[in-house]
């Protein structure tokens, strides 16, 4: 298969380039009778799309997307859901003196290796341009899990190299948040921690004037999740969500929860209360006793007591199952590999040269890569929901 699709019962496959007519995704499974239209993905797409600030690749794209099919009289007819959306701010020519030449950090030589030719104009199919069409497909997701059962997905910064922000409940962090800073004017390295994100922006602008980039952390929030999303081995929760995450481009590293802060505790430090639902908790499922709940009347299954946990060192999911409380995840994305400095290379006849990338290239990817992270968490959700749902019938 060539792992152009994505998901079971909802399901994503794309299609495109950098430097070609366009990038197009075809969703299956989109339930019946949703209200969709343009304007419902062009929101995330705006925060997604390049030239939108000093820190953003210059790239002017307006990332219009076109709705060719699966809607009718404003909603969603159950049928394929096609969207297209148009390269319009190309430049090929930036990229002529790369055909014979490979560049560190890319997939250059591994997509030759793997095909024998590639696309070097901007990348080809390795681009991160071919993400504007998930985060269109992403969009979508999050109307279905909105209304099926009110759940929110929510990605923000919380490092930009040695700068890391201070986020002491990751649900409670609101879109304003994130987009806009305390005195309204917008959030351009979209990190919630207002002193931090000044930080950030002034790394990121000089490590641009010095030609150069530099890496970071995203966190992405799931809240309203009921439990009982996910399968008992292979499809897990988590693994579908580091899968997801881990086919963007530039992913690195995926953790939940604690992630990797687990190595040092003991269980007993690790393990992670039940409580009543009664308690409270800042993002957890309102959804009473998980999806089963949401199958009472039906003789086949019963639901347990509706509960929370104290903390939330678990990340929302145990078992590879959702437990009710939000689900919290955080990339690891690399610096962008593009640079205008000369960097040593080779040649495709393995000849010792230098080269430097004249196309237009983000110092940082943090900022755009939010709302990615965003669309695939969604889409995963979307799917596990839709598969339970299939189960039961």
């Amino acid at each position: 298969m060539a792992g152009n699709s994505f998901g079971q019962a909802f399901r994503v496959t794309t299609a495109g380039e950098s430097h070609g007519p366009g990038n197009v995704v075809i969703i299956d499974g989109v339930p019946p009778g949703l209200s969709l239209s343009v304007e419902d993905l062009t929101a995330d797409l705006a925060r997604r799309r390049p030239g939108q600030s000093k820190i953003t690749s210059q790239r002017d794209e307006a990332d219009r997307p076109e709705i060719l099919s699966g809607v009718f009289d404003g909603v969603t007819t159950g049928t394929s859901l096609a969207i297209l959306i148009r390269n319009e701010d190309a430049r090929s020519r930036d990229y002529g003196n790369l055909a014979d030449v490979y560049r560190p950090g890319h997939a250059d030589y591994t997509f030759e290796a793997k095909y024998g030719v590639r696309d070097f104009r901007g990348g080809g199919r390795s681009s991160a341009r071919e993400t504007n069409v998930r985060v269109a497909a992403g969009a979508v997701a999050k109307k279905v899990i909105a209304e099926a059962f009110g759940a929110t997905v929510l990605s923000y910064v919380v490092r930009v190299g040695d700068v890391c922000a201070q986020i002491p409940d990751p649900a409670a962090v609101s879109l304003e948040d994130v987009e806009s800073l305390p005195g309204g004017e917008p959030n351009i390295v979209r990190c919630p921690d207002p002193e931090a994100a000044s930080r950030m922006v002034a790394l990121i602008d000089k490590l641009r004037r010095e030609e150069d980039s530099i890496g970071g952390v995203a966190e992405v929030v799931a809240t309203s999740v009921p439990a009982g999303l996910g399968e008992p081995v292979f499809d897990k929760l988590k693994a579908d969500l580091a899968k997801a995450l881990f086919s963007l481009p530039a992913v690195m590293g995926v953790e939940y929860g604690i992630g990797f802060g687990c190595a040092t505790l003991r269980g007993s430090e690790n393990n992670d209360v039940f409580a009543s639902a009664a308690h409270g908790s800042t993002g957890a499922s309102r959804d009473d006793k998980g999806v089963a709940g949401a199958a009472q009347g039906d003789d086949r299954v019963s639901a347990p007591p509706s509960l929370v946990t104290e903390t939330n060192r678990h990340g929302g999911m145990l078992g590879g199952i959702s437990s009710g409380m939000p689900i919290v995840l955080r990339a690891a994305v690399k610096p962008t590999s593009s640079l205008s400095r000369a960097q040593d290379t080779v040649t495709r006849d393995g000849e010792a040269t230098t080269v430097s990338t004249k196309g237009r290239h983000d110092p940082c990817l943090l900022p755009r890569f939010v709302p990615m992270a965003e669309a695939m968490v969604a889409i995963v959700l979307a799917d596990h929901w839709l598969r339970w749902k299939g189960q039961l019938s």
